[in-house]
């Protein structure tokens, strides 16, 4: 067990209060047209810091996480008319504010390729419980099989791989396509990243106003159809060639290669472009294989999602609040990122061979016992206590992967994948072939 540790040997409000100071948030609320007209009795601080220990922490209502917090006493009714005059963009600052890489070279390869770090974006959907107030703001989505069950928030997130930690994120509650939320998140693709995506941002439209100074780089798969000008072929079996959307152009390395598990049916085709135009120091076969960690944004969702969540609608019952509590859950999962670093240090095992649900549990625990005991235990009692959690959050770290996967198929199918009947397993290495690119 490691002596010393760099998660703070504090309670929630301490692990808060390095994310934010007081002033930062006070001036967010001044920018945000907020005036505080007389002295509250919770103030917005204090129930902004509430809102995000509420998204993560154990069964309870606002009203008594706010007093576990604070000591006062207030009514769920009062917090709720309280959140009803705070604006969605308080947290959008907030967020902008607090979402950092956290990824080091040295202790985190896995986040990087040839120096740069790897970022992943995605959008999502949040399920909003039909009340009175979001049926008459919001307005559910159409399917082939009618309007879906509950109205949708929408979410897009950048996400930095290796870690699963959140960079940037923007929400919408009134209809907004992912592309209109992820153009505001784009813009916030850290220096020197390569950022990967798949089919939906791989279009002319987005790849060329993506920022390339200070070494912004992208990897994303695209359609088949798409077309673009062939310039030259290189000896790796990728292409350089000419994307552009209007007046705008771009040059970009297209990569066609073919992804089959061994001891498995037909082969995928892929087909990437990239930024990266030196094939010689980023083959074409070494970025095929690379495009694969872009699924680590999904394992992101599920964790942000399910498993900090016991619920599969939010808890909010306007739009406003709605948005809210997102913001908060992902300012949490920024926070809960911090202990699973530290305990993947302490185990010397990946960041992501961290449950985050186990980290949950135990950081729940541990938090609530820290609340209660600040006062009896010494600064050394309350970091031996810190370093036993970690250590047992490392115990328990998930085996390494097999090497296998399930069939894309299902049993009852509604769409136009095949039936499955039987169940089957592939085992062995993905084997990846470059194919070659004709103009």
């Amino acid at each position: 067990m490691r002596n010393k540790t760099f998660v703070p040997v504090a309670t929630f409000k301490a692990l808060f209060k390095e994310l934010f100071t007081w002033g930062l948030i006070y001036s967010l609320l001044r920018q945000c047209g907020l005036r505080r007209r007389c002295p509250p009795y919770v103030t917005s601080v204090e129930l902004i810091q509430s809102m995000v220990f509420h998204t993560v922490a154990e069964a309870g209502t606002l009203a008594q996480h706010v007093k576990q917090l604070t000591g006062k006493n207030i009514t769920d009714g009062a917090l709720a008319q309280r959140r009803a005059l705070m604006p969605a963009a308080v947290f959008e600052e907030l967020m902008a504010a607090a979402l950092k890489p956290k990824a080091d070279p040295i202790r985190h390869p896995d986040a990087f390729y040839h120096g740069l770090r790897l970022c992943g974006v995605d959008g999502s959907l949040f399920s909003v419980s039909n009340t009175p107030q979001v049926k008459k703001q919001m307005r559910k989505a159409r399917s082939r099989r009618g309007r879906a069950a509950f109205p949708k928030v929408g979410a897009a997130v950048m996400v930095e791989l290796g870690l699963h930690n959140p960079l940037a994120a923007a929400l919408g509650a009134k209809g907004e396509s992912e592309m209109t939320l992820a153009r505001q998140v784009l813009a916030a693709q850290p220096a020197r990243s390569l950022l990967l995506g798949d089919r939906y941002y791989g279009v002319a439209a987005v790849l060329v106003d993506l920022p390339a100074q200070q070494e912004r780089h992208f990897l994303v798969r695209v359609k088949e159809n798409l077309k673009r000008r062939f310039l030259e072929s290189y000896p790796d079996g990728s292409a350089l060639v000419e994307i552009g959307s209007g007046k705008d152009k771009r040059l970009a390395r297209e990569i066609l290669g073919k992804v089959q598990r061994a001891g498995r049916g037909a082969a995928t085709t892929v087909r990437l472009w990239t930024s990266l135009l030196d094939w010689s120091q980023h083959p074409a076969s070494e970025l095929l294989a690379l495009y694969a960690r872009r699924w680590e944004q999904e394992i992101f969702y599920k964790e942000l999602k399910v498993d900090a969540r016991s619920t599969p609608c939010l808890q909010s019952h306007t739009p406003l609040t709605a948005m809210q509590e997102i913001a908060a859950l992902i300012l949490a999962y920024a926070v809960l990122v911090r202990y699973r670093v530290e305990a993947a240090s302490v185990g010397q095992v990946g960041v992501l061979r961290i449950s985050f649900l186990k980290t949950l549990q135990v950081v729940q625990g541990l938090w609530q016992f820290l609340e209660v005991t600040s006062d009896m235990l010494t600064p050394a009692q309350m970091s031996l206590v810190v370093r036993r959690c970690l250590k047992r959050i490392a115990d328990m770290a998930i085996p390494k992967r097999r090497a296998r996967s399930c069939p894309r198929k299902l049993r009852q199918p509604v769409s136009s994948w095949p039936r499955l009947r039987k169940n089957t397993y592939g085992k062995g290495a993905v084997d990846y072939s470059v194919g070659e690119i004709y103009a």
